[in-house]
């Protein structure tokens, strides 16, 4: 029997490398001009589009509009920039070094009580207990508590008509006088022992635990002395009911800047209006 014809090896085209090539290279070009119209379509709306429907509103022309957008001008075209004017000021100037601290520690409450009959008893009460429903009483507080505020009010920290006057008409270490003399004198009256307090659950939870859902803490962890919370911390209990309330709407409003690191601004923010109206009623309590 004669030997059957062997089959040719199965072998690939010789042009078919070079198609693939051809065909990556026409892939490679296609994925390169989709990238190179989105850019230029991003541009078009990211540096011409927006701005132009947005420079009217800043009274800007086209090119400057262009430009913000760019980042090569300073402002933005989504409205007009103003030049600050103003400089930035620390909330508090407040500082607890050793000299000031000694001075509260042993200051000359005589002297303490002459400037305080002259220039605030009126308003504040011999002993630091205030008649008046927006003054608030002094006695209570710590000698700490007080010089921190009228510190506040000569540095410009924290203003009211008639306080800075007073504060920055005296000198540092007779502010530090006053305050030992008012923590002195008013310490019998610390307020807890002489109030009855009354209010609704969730109030006082919030006085005496907070809200951790909030991340409000409790009033009563830095509000009364000796809690171990900031030393400038004042007490509460007893205090005037109005005067709670327009500082706790100040806090919230930001319209008082002077407590440390926004502690009371973040917290009274976080407060409802009805809240810090019942939080007053309850920690003035009632006699």
């Amino acid at each position: 029997m004669a030997d059957e014809p062997t089959a040719p090896d199965q072998q690939s085209p010789a042009g078919a490398p070079a198609e693939q090539a051809a065909v990556d290279r026409r892939w490679r070009l296609m994925a390169s001009a989709a990238v190179g119209i989105f850019v230029v379509v991003g541009a078009v709306i990211g540096f011409v589009l927006i701005p132009a429907g947005q420079r009217e509103n800043a009274h800007l022309s086209m090119g400057s509009a262009m430009r913000r957008a760019a980042g090569l001008e300073a402002g933005s075209p989504a409205q007009a920039q103003p030049a600050a004017a103003t400089n930035a000021f620390p909330v508090s100037q407040i500082s607890w070094d050793p000299a000031i601290m000694k001075h509260l520690a042993g200051s000359n409450t005589d002297r303490g009580e002459k400037l305080a009959g002259e220039v605030c008893a009126t308003c504040h009460g011999d002993k630091g207990l205030s008649q008046t429903a927006t003054i608030p009483s002094l006695a209570g507080q710590t000698s700490y508590a007080i010089y921190k505020q009228l510190h506040d009010y000569r540095s410009g920290a924290r203003v009211n008509d008639q306080m800075t006057g007073v504060a920055k008409a005296l000198a540092v270490e007779d502010l530090a006088s006053i305050a030992a003399f008012y923590a002195a004198a008013g310490a019998q009256y610390a307020a807890i022992g002489s109030r009855d307090l009354s209010g609704e659950p969730e109030i006082i939870k919030l006085v005496w635990e907070g809200d951790t859902r909030r991340r409000i803490p409790a009033c009563m962890s830095c509000h009364t002395n000796g809690v171990g919370g900031p030393i400038e911390t004042p007490a509460l209990l007893g205090q005037n009911r109005e005067y709670m309330v327009a500082q706790l709407n100040a806090y919230a409003d930001k319209s008082r800047k002077n407590d440390v690191y926004g502690r009371m601004r973040d917290i009274a923010h976080r407060l409802t209006p009805e809240e810090r109206e019942k939080l007053a009623r309850y920690l003035q309590g009632t006699l």
